[in-house]
């Protein structure tokens, strides 16, 4: 089984309680789909809690869009971190207060590193996985990329920005032939957004009152708290 979770934000107890409720069996894999930091109460400890979970799972971890940012603003020369002008009216106040840091003082990386395990989990997100018959992203893919057939060369053409921040899956249709499973954009009743066999979105507000959602694969049973 595959367990896809959603948008957790610095809801660290949120994260703690969906994991304990989880069923989890010997080969089971958990997709974790970013926006880790940012918003909520304790990005840090979100980030501690996923380090030390891929110690006994198989987890795969993606980049969201506010670990994008919060690279960028700490200086991180990648096309993948990009936004560093948002990154404080976007929550990262709240995740530099986390670590400890001052904003004056650790824009572009004049002020103190991450933990090194912080540092090295962060840089290693990737933007995309792929498994069985699902695509796991954060957030979207632009149209043109929709209408082809060709999984590998829309993945490789995709922009960064339509990959951390489109907002366009939601009822969209695609020839992909996988359902692909995003975060990044909750509803207002902060629901799961079915749109199968194309896609399934399980951002649902954590950092705002709502649940955070974990999608198990292939049953389609949800998992919340």
């Amino acid at each position: 089984m595959i367990y896809a979770v959603g948008d957790i934000h610095g809801e660290c107890e949120k994260l703690e309680e969906l994991l304990a409720c989880l069923p989890l069996k010997e080969g089971d894999s958990l997709v974790f789909l970013g926006d880790y930091v940012d918003r909520g109460p304790d990005p840090r400890g979100v980030i501690e809690t996923l380090i030390a979970l891929r110690a006994t799972r198989r987890c795969t971890f993606l980049l969201g869009n506010h670990e994008s940012m919060f690279l960028d603003y700490l200086g991180w020369t990648d096309p993948r971190h990009q936004g560093a002008e948002l990154f404080l009216d976007n929550g990262g106040q709240r995740t530099l207060e986390s670590y400890g840091l001052d904003a004056r003082a650790s824009r572009r990386g004049a002020g103190p590193r991450l933990p090194g395990d912080h540092e090295e989990f962060l840089l290693g997100l990737p933007l995309f996985y792929r498994e069985d018959s699902y695509l796991f992203i954060h957030a979207g893919l632009g149209e043109c990329r929709r209408t082809s057939s060709d999984l590998e060369a829309s993945l490789l053409a995709a922009r960064t920005d339509d990959l951390l921040w489109n907002r366009t899956l939601g009822d969209a249709r695609h020839e992909f032939g996988m359902t692909v499973v995003y975060g990044h954009t909750s509803q207002e009743d902060f629901g799961v957004r079915w749109n199968l066999p194309y896609s399934v979105g399980i951002d649902t507000g954590a950092v705002y009152g709502g649940p955070l959602t974990a999608l198990r694969l292939p049953d389609h049973e949800i998992f919340q708290v």
